[in-house]
């Protein structure tokens, strides 16, 4: 099987150093990189200049709009591989990761997609912990992540997690990463639409830990700061999370999962249990986080309406 690699990348050079260093170590060598690169990155273009290849079939393509979900699709369309494994500028893969990748796509043709565990790198600390339960959507709409933190045989799951997931070329089609998902960077929850329409038309998505990368977590030129609260980044990850689940569980699920969503919710999309929750420890955070939610979860319900009245 031909492998080729998508990477997005934006004003990181110094991570993207670490990632194509990672992907020249591969005992299964690259058979195309492309990074997909904005045009007005002139830290990354320079950077490019003066990088020694080597072995790597490498490959740029310009965009010229901001997000990632518009770099993966100018990406997208000069994929040739039978394989197409995406990370990001700030993780570095494992060297047996595009070897271990193809074993579980030759072994099921019925393999649509394959991701694994992101080691989190803090510094000079690795985040640790052990989960069994990766990459879920449950009955009411809550989804469970874990992909950083699982452990275990490699199973079916129905969500990847966009740092570390693979997909055969066959089954993605005319497929493309949703435009809609909101925000100007990160684009967060976008590899959950991707792999949740893959999952409904059939395909398999496999969890395997040991399909491992490392990542470390590096600044972002958006509005959305990873652990520092921006009202928009957090309304934006709200809005993509809810018109995905709204698009992919059954209709007669949407009244569990509005009693869901407003009396529960997670730490991330609150409900007013998790409000409650976060009250003593946040304070007027937590409710701006509430409203947020809220907010966010009503914009993307009027999308829905809109896009299927």
């Amino acid at each position: 099987m031909r492998n080729t690699v998508l990477i997005p990348t934006y004003r990181r050079p110094l991570d993207l150093s670490r990632c194509l260093l990672a992907l020249q170590a591969q005992t299964k060598p690259v058979d195309q990189l492309i990074l997909v690169v904005r045009d007005t990155d002139t830290e990354t273009w320079e950077f490019l200049a003066e990088f020694n290849s080597q072995n790597l079939p490498l490959q740029t393509v310009t965009v010229t709009q901001s997000g990632v979900v518009a770099a993966l699709n100018a990406g997208l369309a000069a994929v040739v591989g039978d394989i197409f494994s995406i990370t990001d500028d700030d993780a570095a893969p494992h060297p047996d990761w595009l070897e271990k990748i193809n074993a579980h796509f030759l072994s099921d043709s019925s393999i649509g997609g394959v991701g694994g565990r992101d080691w989190v790198h803090y510094g000079d600390k690795i985040e640790d912990g052990e989960q069994p339960i990766v990459g879920k959507l449950q009955w009411c709409g809550r989804v469970i992540g874990n992909h950083h933190l699982g452990v275990g045989e490699p199973r079916e799951v129905d969500v990847l997690k966009g740092v570390n997931m693979s997909f055969r070329t066959q089954a993605i089609g005319q497929l493309k990463f949703d435009h809609r998902m909101r925000g100007t960077g990160a684009q967060v929850h976008f590899e959950m639409a991707f792999t949740l329409t893959l999952k409904r038309a059939g395909w398999k998505m496999i969890y395997d830990p040991s399909v491992a990368v490392d990542h470390y977590p590096a600044q972002r030129f958006d509005e959305d700061q990873r652990h520092n609260f921006n009202e928009v980044a957090f309304i934006n990850l709200v809005h993509n999370e809810t018109l995905v689940l709204l698009e992919h569980l059954p209709r007669s699920r949407h009244v569990v999962f509005w009693l869901w969503a407003v009396l529960v919710g997670t730490r991330e999309s609150l409900g007013l249990i998790q409000w409650l929750r976060l009250l003593p420890s946040q304070g007027q955070i937590a409710g701006r986080k509430l409203i947020g939610s809220w907010r966010g979860r009503w914009q993307a319900r009027k999308q829905f309406v809109i896009r299927n009245s």
